[in-house]
């Protein structure tokens, strides 16, 4: 069996009862900073085992949309270290790498899409910023968010 993991995107409608009742769950308290998880538990009815079985697993799209996911696109040339060099900048930046996809080069570049989360815990606004010291290293063609 295959134990990677991935995201999914699921109607509610069509998810256990259990789950819709942790996501509401999380929302009470998420609300109300004096809000225990077994208050939050006993007013929507399920247990707290069933709870932090669940919690860190299920997320409302809005709420993963507000985890600073971010995703760029990069022309690179085709030399030795230079993905490594922009995921080391991005480790600086406090970015953690979610996905990274590279086609094979045409005429010695590359494309990158790269996936990033923001765990630095501080707010990333500065895209013009984060763009140009990337595209400060040696081989970085462009850069640009991606849609």
């Amino acid at each position: 069996m295959d134990n990677t993991q991935s995201m999914v995107l699921v109607s509610e409608s069509v998810l256990p009862e259990v789950i819709v009742k942790v996501l509401r769950a999380k929302e009470l308290k998420a609300a109300s900073a004096q809000m225990s998880s077994s208050e939050a538990c006993r007013i929507v009815g399920i247990s707290r085992s069933a709870y932090y079985k669940y919690k860190d697993s299920v997320f409302r799209f809005e709420e993963q949309s507000e985890n600073d996911l971010f995703s760029l696109q990069l022309l690179l040339k085709d030399r030795q270290g230079i993905l490594s060099a922009v995921i080391s900048k991005l480790y600086e930046q406090g970015m953690n790498i979610i996905k990274i996809n590279q086609n094979p080069p045409v005429d010695s570049v590359a494309s990158v899409s790269l996936t990033v989360r923001n765990v630095s815990g501080e707010p990333w606004c500065d895209s013009k910023l984060i763009l140009s010291e990337l595209e400060a290293i040696d081989g970085v063609i462009a850069s640009a968010f991606g849609v």
